[in-house]
């Protein structure tokens, strides 16, 4: 008969994600993790696999929330200008409000893994496209409403806003001025004629 599992392994996973999130994949030690999330190794290793399966693990569930997440802010506004200012405006306002800029698990794990890691390059990869088909799904929501000139391309729109997202948080790790941001989002912005 096998053992029962002491732990909540959904809050394990939380943790796991946080301390990959705030390390990286390569400076998160095994002996983080088990301290961290108050588990041995080999509990680690029955329930999620090694070090790079908790990792995955961490950022599936990561990219299932963000999305969620992102689809929700977009929604709550009936005016889709307001709903992507009010979206990217979020984004650099939590950046420096936070002590450290954290910035997104995806793009971090884009930036990390992606270029040396086919798996990890097809998952980030598959989160840019799911942000995309959210974005694509607001504009054309605001070409429906008139907001949006109909002649608007909505699906190059939303690649367009994606790059722009990624690359603002990749920028924001260096905490550059208020200004310089407050100004490329001005420029992002004017995208949604």
């Amino acid at each position: 008969m096998g053992r029962i599992r002491e732990f909540d392994v959904e809050k394990a996973l939380d943790t796991a994600m946080q301390l990959f999130w705030e390390k990286g994949y390569e400076a998160t030690s095994l002996s983080d993790l088990t301290s961290r999330m108050g588990i041995q190794r080999p509990s680690i290793y029955s329930t999620f696999g090694d070090k790079k399966e908790l990792f995955e693990a961490a950022l599936r569930k990561y990219t299932k929330f963000h999305a969620s997440h992102v689809r929700t802010r977009l929604q709550n506004n009936l005016s889709v200008k307001a709903a992507f200012r009010t979206f990217f405006e979020g984004i650099v306002a939590n950046e420096y409000r936070e002590s450290s800029s954290r910035g997104c698990f995806c793009i971090n794990t884009m930036v990390e893994l992606a270029p040396h890691d086919e798996k990890f390059e097809i998952l980030t990869r598959e989160h840019q496209m799911y942000l995309t088909v959210i974005f694509q799904e607001t504009i054309e929501r605001g070409i429906q409403s008139g907001e949006l000139e109909i002649g608007v391309n909505a699906k190059a729109l939303a690649q367009a806003l994606v790059v722009s997202l990624i690359g603002l948080t990749v920028m924001m790790k260096s905490r550059p001025e208020r200004s310089f941001v407050d100004n490329t989002l001005e420029v992002i912005l004017t995208l949604l004629k």
